[in-house]
């Protein structure tokens, strides 16, 4: 049995370059970490058996962001705002059910 039954890593990455996008350019992910955190913990989701949130540099996936994975489902998610963070809370770390609408397809891989 693992530490933690859950991992959600958020991407904060900011290059602070306007050629090239990351997670955290504005703040996006700085305030999912805040609200993330925030509301798991009086949701009571949070600690050993439970739910580990780690804020994370480059996740590689910049295209796509603001983004967070989901581990050990390996569930991929952008957001915009607050009501997507809370259906993310409330939909896939309560009820383990994936948000569909926020849900980022896995990469491509060779042998596909």
């Amino acid at each position: 049995m693992s530490y933690f039954d859950r991992h959600l890593f958020i991407c904060a990455n900011a290059r602070h370059d306007a050629c090239k996008q990351s997670c955290n350019d504005n703040d996006e992910a700085t305030t999912a970490i805040d609200f993330i955190r925030g509301n798991a913990k009086k949701m009571g989701l949070i600690g050993p058996g439970k739910l580990r949130i780690t804020q994370t540099g480059c996740l590689g996936r910049c295209e796509s962001g603001p983004l967070m994975v989901i581990y050990p489902e390996g569930r991929w998610y952008t957001y915009v705002d607050e009501e997507d963070l809370q259906d993310i809370l409330d939909q896939d770390l309560v009820q383990g059910q994936a948000v569909e609408r926020l849900l980022i397809d896995p990469p491509e891989t060779e042998n596909e």
